[in-house]
């Protein structure tokens, strides 16, 4: 059987080889730090196998995390001078394969669909091929590998390592933003563990006025978005919002559509997405990979967007959730 886990270890060596070169990198001034992120990073991902099977104690990962905090928070983090290709080379390739150039990042796509629609059900003896529960994650580690093969059969690049050394150039542009997924979805099921839900729907509960919709659905909506906009993620904000509004007092108390107002409220926790660096991936992210000016040039474009969306989202939940059309 394929496991997952295969992929987070592979994950691993890749950042593991990026601190190697991060310290054999002398323009880097700020190499050894930089070095020392990485390779806490990449050596956290071998060593959870252990905590998982409960062999290893988990308050060391803590131990990394809060190390990697230290060296971000006193700016140990740096890059050296940039090797890559020059963006006369890159328009020469450009002109050379067209529309070719879309084949290895279209086969991640393609790759993780064959997984996950038709390898899923294949069985291997008594056991299926992919670890159940984690198709589509395997499907997309293999698809990953498989794009970079196929890149490198078609461009022809100096080195077979050039795809793990731009990589970890790109990683280096993005820095410590890179792993705030992770530390999102962690605070998530914190919040979640803790009770916050709990403890915001009894606070909501004095606020509300009594017996008004209109109230709850803004409530509902702006908590969303709020909610999203301190945890980077509206994923980690809904069962927040959820639990402490959504359900109880929209769907049980006002007899909302639960498809309706579940659906509608995760667009407005997006509106708050739009609006907030912690949502790294969509926001800095993009624009470190785009070289902007502004760190912050996708939140600025995005704001005139968002704000109307969330009075337009709020709107659409007190018409089509509770029958008021």
């Amino acid at each position: 059987m394929i496991k997952v886990e295969w992929f987070y270890w592979l994950c691993g060596l890749l950042f593991l080889f990026g601190a190697v070169l991060t310290l054999r990198d002398r323009s880097n001034s700020k190499r050894y730090g930089s070095a020392a992120f990485w390779g806490l990073l990449g050596a956290s991902f071998g060593y959870s196998t252990f905590v998982v099977n409960k062999t290893a104690p988990a308050w060391v990962l803590g131990l990394v995390v809060i190390a990697m905090t230290v060296l971000v928070g006193t700016g140990q983090l740096g890059r050296g001078t940039e090797v890559s290709t020059s963006l006369a080379e890159k328009a020469a390739a450009a002109q050379r394969f067209g529309n070719k150039l879309f084949v290895p990042p279209l086969v991640i796509p393609l790759g993780a669909l064959i997984f996950a629609v038709g390898l899923a059900k294949i069985k291997a003896g008594d056991q299926p091929l992919l670890e159940k529960g984690s198709e589509t994650l395997i499907g997309l580690g293999v698809s990953a590998v498989a794009a970079a093969m196929v890149g490198v059969i078609m461009l022809r690049p100096p080195s077979v390592l050039t795809p793990l050394k731009e990589g970890h150039r790109l990683l280096e542009v993005i820095g410590w933003a890179a792993v705030l997924p992770q530390m999102l979805a962690t605070l998530g099921r914190l919040f979640t563990d803790a009770g916050v839900g709990t403890a915001v729907g009894k606070v909501t509960t004095h606020v509300l006025p009594e017996g008004s919709l209109f109230g709850s659905v803004v409530v509902y909506c702006l908590g969303m978005a709020l909610f999203t906009v301190i945890m980077g993620n509206a994923f980690a904000a809904f069962p927040i919002m959820t639990a402490a509004i959504g359900y109880p007092v929209l769907v049980q108390t006002f007899d909302g559509n639960p498809a309706t107002v579940f659906a509608i409220g995760m667009l407005a926790g997006f509106c708050g997405t739009l609006t907030t660096p912690m949502a790294a991936n969509f926001n800095l992210v993009p624009a470190a990979l785009l070289d902007m000016k502004s760190r912050y040039g996708a939140i600025k474009a995005q704001l005139p967007t968002a704000l109307p969306l969330l009075v337009c989202n709020i709107f659409l939940m007190y018409f089509l959730a509770f029958g008021v059309l």
